[in-house]
């Protein structure tokens, strides 16, 4: 401080042709703090003889203290007076409250600043499960509360948090020394004083307590004298934040000119003197050591005093000094009309007050020769800048601070928290390994959160995502789901395409339609060629071959129009399949249909004077056939014009795949055509059973029956197979009932005739169709 103010003195630019003076009261313990700040208040003792020093009654500004404690006791006294307090190391978060403290400043930042850093070093290393001990004061409890609300907000539990104080009873430690060894957190944050932290880690260093990675506050993290305590090794590894180290030009010099005349009342000087040199500055002591002349050289003398490598808490001094003396500056310059106070006017120089210097100080705004920017905000806080320190042993056997990182809040939040490449020694002896502290490992992808009942959020496990849904971060809270045409793999952390079924060729399924659908071509075709070749023959001849060949023809188009429903669904094969199914089979029933009402007539035709056949003759059969088909032609037509069916994908049936079908459209249209078909397979079943008993010796009436029996079961079968078979099954049931209606109808009217044909040509004669049974006295 001394040195800072003679430097300002000696700066003509800076507070021209004013001096600034200064009283030291280097008095410890808060009653003896606070009488000092009540000498301040009350008043400078002495005379100023220069007659052109204008003196104050009251002082302009106070430096200090040191400590939060003592100067939240006489800030509340001071504040009442208007007199700024600026301290370079009182970090309590609560000093920052303007209603309580409204002249307080500090040039280091507020606990507040450093308990949200410390939260983010934790959360930074992935350490989610901590324990918390403070000192149990004003600095250590606010400190704790908000590193722990930082803490929870960057998703960090606390597993304990307890405070004691120096002063506490014995039992008051060992009680938390024990929650430590029990705890399971591995990370502990200390917020207190070079006092708690020894009493702590002695504690914990006789009872063999190690392996613990310590997070501590910037009241002890370099503080020298703890390589002095008996459990320092406990220490060793530990991380925490203090305020950047500067360069201060020409201080090492002036401390090196330091004499103990400069300070003849001071009993540290005297001590310090005494112990460098190792002699007596007072001559009547009765000492062993020689007599000190005062006047010896620190110029090559290497001590802690001298030496300014590691200027922190110090370089805050020098800002304060600094702060006050631009404050000053600017009142002095003050231009009239221009002034902050009201109608802009100015301070008089001559009688300033301490609230006017107050007004100046909270608008400083200034860059120190290291290019530091010093300035307060609206509570009176600096900028939280910070360096992140590592204690390591040295070579000398003590523990230093190294710095392996920095902190500044004035950055953006991605770039606030910034390691160098300098490697850090942990709290478990290495280099390399981080150590690991949560209450629950890392959630993999594919598995989601839980929390587990009665614990903290850190505690959860670990669930795989149901069916359909992922997680591809790792401790995800929550499954997304796919969306409709995805599913999740058997991983569970990404979407893939559903697979997309239908009823192919490469399949069981569909190579065993498709290879009945074939051998029932190949039958049919067969079964034509036998008819070909025998077609002079009575039975083919009898059995009216012009319709039994178009029956063969219509009963190939059916096995061929299965083919249609097996492969990809497109516009163009779903409404093919559904068109071609329709039309063939009443192509097919038509004829069947033709034949039956041939017997019929051809029996009325053999009554004496009956002469109906002329009725139904050959063209009449052709015209019926082409109007019974031309009729589900045209309900084709309006179906596929009005609302046809179409390829759809079906996502309901199942979640894990989507089923590629044939939308009927209108069902109305479907089920036209299917009800067209079973009117005339009714009408063609009746009139076949009715003409079943007709006195033949070859009645194709009873087979025409037996194959419109099996027809009608098949498609009464097929509409609650139809309806409840799920997805490609539905094509396959459908398939199924064209080719077993169409071999039904192929084996009931040919197989028998072709039998006759190949087997028992000796019945395939005109005598024996044409004969009668012994009870038959119709005549053909």
């Amino acid at each position: 401080m001394i040195f800072a103010i003679n430097e300002i003195n000696n700066y003509p630019e800076m507070l021209p042709n004013v001096k600034l003076g200064y009283k030291i009261y280097d008095n410890c313990g808060t009653m003896d703090i606070l009488r000092a700040a009540l000498a301040l208040v009350s008043g400078l003792k002495g005379e100023v003889r220069d007659d052109n020093c204008t003196k104050a009654e009251t002082v302009q500004a106070i430096l200090g203290h040191s400590g939060s404690r003592p100067t939240i006791a006489f800030e509340q006294v001071v504040g009442r007076f208007h007199i700024p307090v600026i301290s370079h190391f009182a970090t309590c978060a609560c000093l920052s409250n303007k209603k309580e403290y409204p002249t307080f400043f500090r040039t280091i930042p507020s606990d507040y600043y450093q308990s949200r850093a410390l939260a983010k070093l934790v959360r930074h290393f992935g350490w989610t499960w901590i324990g918390a001990i403070a000192v149990n004061n004003k600095y250590g409890l606010n400190g704790v509360a908000a590193f722990v609300q930082g803490a929870q907000e960057n998703g960090v539990c606390i597993e304990y948090s307890e405070a004691f104080s120096s002063s506490d009873p014995p039992d008051r430690l060992q009680r938390i020394i024990e929650i430590i060894k029990h705890g399971t957190s591995k990370v502990i944050m200390a917020f207190m004083s070079h006092r708690e932290i020894k009493l702590l880690s002695t504690a914990l260093y006789k009872q063999n307590v190690t392996g613990l990675q310590w997070v501590g506050s910037d009241a002890w993290i370099t503080d020298h004298s703890l390589t002095d305590s008996e459990g320092h090794s406990i220490l060793v590894g530990s991380l925490g934040f203090t305020v950047s180290r500067a360069q201060i030009p020409g201080l090492e010099e002036h401390l090196r000119e330091l004499l103990p005349s400069q300070f003849p009342d001071s009993q540290f000087v005297r001590d310090f003197w005494e112990n460098t040199f190792d002699c007596s500055l007072n001559e009547t002591a009765n000492t062993q050591r020689k007599p000190c002349s005062g006047f010896e050289s620190l110029q090559n003398v290497e001590s802690q005093f001298t030496d300014v490598s590691e200027l922190r808490f110090t370089n805050n001094v020098y800002k304060s000094v600094y702060a006050v003396a631009h404050a000053l500056d600017n009142l002095i310059k003050c231009e009239d009309g221009k002034g902050p106070f009201s109608t802009g006017g100015c301070a008089d120089i001559k009688h300033i007050q301490p609230w006017q210097v107050l007004q100046y100080l909270s608008t400083v705004n200034f860059t120190t020769g290291e290019g530091e920017r010093v300035y307060f905000d609206k509570n009176g806080d600096s900028p939280a800048r910070y360096e992140l320190v590592n204690l390591q042993m040295t070579n000398k056997g003590t523990m230093d601070g190294i710095t392996v990182g920095i902190y500044d809040a004035s950055f953006p939040e991605s770039r606030q928290f910034i390691m160098n490449k300098i490697p850090v020694v942990w709290g478990n002896g290495l280099t390399e390994e981080v150590p690991v502290s949560v209450c629950s490992e890392s959630c993999l992808q594919g598995t989601h959160k839980v929390l587990q009942k009665g614990r903290p959020v850190c505690c959860y496990d670990c669930i795989p995502c149901p069916a359909g849904e992922i997680s591809n971060l790792t401790d995800s809270i929550h499954c997304m789901k796919c969306p409709p045409e995805y599913w999740s793999n058997s991983q569970r952390d990404a979407c893939i395409p559903k697979a997309i079924e239908f009823l192919v060729y490469d399949e069981i399924l569909g190579m065993l339609l498709a290879l009945f659908s074939l051998l029932g071509v190949f039958v049919t075709m067969i079964t034509t060629l036998v008819f070909y070749c025998h077609k002079e023959t009575p039975l083919v001849r009898a059995n009216n071959s012009e319709l039994s060949f178009l029956l063969l023809f219509s009963l190939t188009l059916c096995f061929l129009c299965s083919l249609t429903f097996i492969g990809r669904p497109s516009e163009w094969s779903c409404m093919l399949r559904h068109a071609a199914f329709g039309i063939t089979f009443v192509l097919c029933i038509s004829c069947v249909l033709g034949k039956t009402i041939v017997v019929l007539m051809a029996f009325r035709a053999t009554l004496p004077g009956s002469n109906v056949m002329k009725w139904f003759g050959p063209a009449q059969q052709r015209l019926s056939v082409v109007a019974f088909t031309l009729i589900q032609v045209l309900i084709c037509i309006l179906w596929l014009t009005i609302s046809p069916p179409f390829p759809f994908k079906n996502l309901l049936l199942y979640q894990d795949r989507i089923i590629l079908e044939c939308d009927l459209g209108s069902a109305v249209g479907f089920w036209a055509v299917l009800g067209y078909i079973g009117l005339l397979a009714v009408l063609c079943f009746v009139l076949a059973f009715l003409a079943r008993k007709l006195p033949d010796n070859f009645n194709e009436a009873k087979f025409i029956t037996f194959s419109m029996l099996i027809f009608c079961a098949v498609w009464i079968t097929f509409i609650p197979a139809y309806v409840s078979s799920p997805g490609k099954f539905t094509v396959a049931v459908e398939i199924f009932a064209i080719l077993a209606s169409s071999y039904g109808l192929l084996f009931c009217i040919f197989l028998p005739k072709c039998f006759i044909i190949l087997f028992r040509p000796e019945q395939n004669t005109k005598k024996h169709i044409m004969g009668k049974t012994s009870n038959n006295d119709i005549h053909y």
